[in-house]
């Protein structure tokens, strides 16, 4: 029996060992899952993939927040697992893109909780706490109260005396609410004495900007919301891998971004511009910039039009219901200027920004025409013709595969007196009339003066198009909006129906294309 016991104990010690570490991670694989599972109540599991450019600047602040928790002495230890090697654990859980991270608790495999926070050490403690601890954490002394604050970026502390009233369960509701930022409360005399609260109040404490935010106005859960969204972040923040899902994970869904060399002379001149102008925005805007001269961003200053050469520069972009821009009348950076752009902006004065290539000399030269936002209204709502669009992306896959046959489709009806074959470069033109989804997109404008829309959803075959055209858009369309991307397209990260899919991942996007 003893040597059985031994024998038992040597193999489970074995099995655990088995559980290998790199910079405080567990890496896990199919053999070993399921006992990391049993040993760590608490684990946090990214899928990866080694060629993912997102999970590559995951990786040191994942390690990061590895080596934080494993300080504390957590129960909290976080894991990977090399999804392209261990395809079966990435089909068990529905890992569909890198990097997926999940959140197993008290070893059960069957509904781990989705990761929804940031992308840095801080966020994914902060995140991980809240969900194996108290929304917020109990302060009773001084010192506990001097380390949240230290060892955080931003943190929430409420001060009242009755921890049962009203206004701290109205805090206690908050907190349950937000993920990356950690909340505490307190009764005691002494944190009150040192951080000079004489009354019954909530302050955000950060390391940046004031320093300090102090709630006012009437205690309740969605008051201490917009309270916390409008003071959690700079009033100027970079855009970065690691502040993109902040960016666009947040609440405020109206941006405006200064596209500016931040080694530039007059760098700082622009950026004190800038946030000046921010103070009168807090909760509204989102003030963002973006170093034009980082590689990684040149896909963003082409999402918006720009050249390297043309900044700094300043946009305004809105992620609700649908995504439009807006350019200033003036390029020239100062408080006054931005302040004044913002406000005809909030005052819905300001006319949307659409993009547009010059008319090209030879463009109804060839067999299909090439479109652009200055001549598109012309001659798609031409009443007296049949109008067939391609909308595409010159990086797009199908896009190219589709070109040919597009080709064929013009030289057929060159000589048609009513209809056209027509193309536009959907990356460089914007319409306001008609919204692109997914590349490529196919419109048929009829001819006509009702200004008819209507998606073609057939076979993308020669024959196919043929027999739309002669129907007259009947045989394989469906009514514009009606369209549902299919494996045939390529999404253009359309942000109202994405908005935590950030500019960066266009980027990583476009380039796997």
């Amino acid at each position: 029996r003893m040597r059985a016991f031994v024998l038992l104990c040597a193999l489970a010690a074995a099995s655990r060992a088995d559980v290998a570490e790199e910079e405080d991670v567990l890496v896990l694989k199919k053999s070993n899952f399921d006992e990391a599972l049993r040993a760590h109540p608490h684990l946090l599991v990214e899928f990866y993939a080694p060629w993912c450019g997102h999970c590559k600047a995951l990786a040191p602040e994942y390690a990061k927040a590895a080596g934080m928790l494993k300080a504390e002495g957590s129960d909290i230890r976080l894991a990977k697992v090399d999804a392209t090697e261990e395809s079966d654990l990435a089909q068990e859980f529905g890992v569909r893109g890198y990097p997926t991270i999940k959140f197993f608790k008290g070893g059960a495999k069957d509904s781990p909780k989705e990761y929804s926070a940031g992308r840095q050490a801080e966020d994914i403690v902060n995140w991980l706490k809240k969900r194996t601890g108290p929304a917020a954490t109990t302060l009773t002394e001084v010192t506990q109260a001097e380390s949240l604050i230290a060892d955080s970026e931003v943190a929430v502390v409420a001060f009242f005396k009755d921890v049962e009233s009203d206004g701290a369960k109205a805090f206690v509701q908050a907190a349950e609410a937000v993920d990356d930022i950690p909340f505490a409360i307190t009764s005691a005399d002494g944190v009150f004495s040192k951080f000079e609260v004489s009354k019954d109040s909530v302050i955000l404490f950060k390391k940046f900007d004031e320093g300090r935010n102090t709630f006012e106005g009437e205690l309740s859960k969605e008051s201490l919301l917009s309270f916390i969204k409008a003071n959690q972040l700079p009033l100027v923040i970079e855009f970065t891998e690691q502040t993109a899902p902040k960016i666009f994970g947040g609440e405020i869904k109206s941006h405006i971004l200064m596209f500016v060399p931040k080694a530039s002379s007059d760098f700082q001149e622009k950026m004190d511009q800038f946030k000046k102008a921010a103070e009168g925005f807090k909760g509204k805007i989102l003030f963002i910039f973006i170093d034009s001269e980082i590689d990684d961003n040149q896909r963003i200053l082409e999402f918006f039009g720009l050249k390297k050469e043309e900044c700094p520069a300043v946009r305004l972009i809105t992620l609700e219901d649908e995504m439009t821009k807006y350019k200033p009348d003036t390029t020239e950076i100062t408080a006054e200027n931005i302040i004044s752009f913002c406000t005809a902006f909030t005052d819905g004065k300001l006319k949307p920004h659409l993009m547009s290539q010059d008319i090209p000399e030879d463009w109804d030269k060839s067999p299909v025409k090439v479109l652009v936002g200055k001549n598109f209204e012309e001659v798609a709502f031409d009443p007296a013709k049949n109008v067939f669009v391609e909308f595409y992306a010159p990086w797009c896959g199908h896009c190219k595969q589709l070109a040919p046959i597009w080709d064929q489709l013009g030289e057929q009806y060159k000589g048609s007196s009513d209809i056209v074959v027509a193309k536009m470069d959907s990356t460089a033109n914007e319409i306001e009339s008609v919204k692109v989804h997914s590349f490529p997109t196919l419109k048929f404008f009829p001819a006509g003066d009702e200004r008819k829309v209507i998606d073609y959803n057939g076979e993308r075959t020669l024959d196919g198009f043929t027999k739309f055209l002669e129907s007259g858009g009947k045989e394989g369309g469906a009514p514009a909006g009606d369209d549902e991307e299919d494996e045939g397209e390529v999404s253009t990260f359309d942000f109202p129906r994405h908005p935590r899919r950030c500019f960066s991942e266009l980027t990583e996007f476009t380039n796997q294309i």
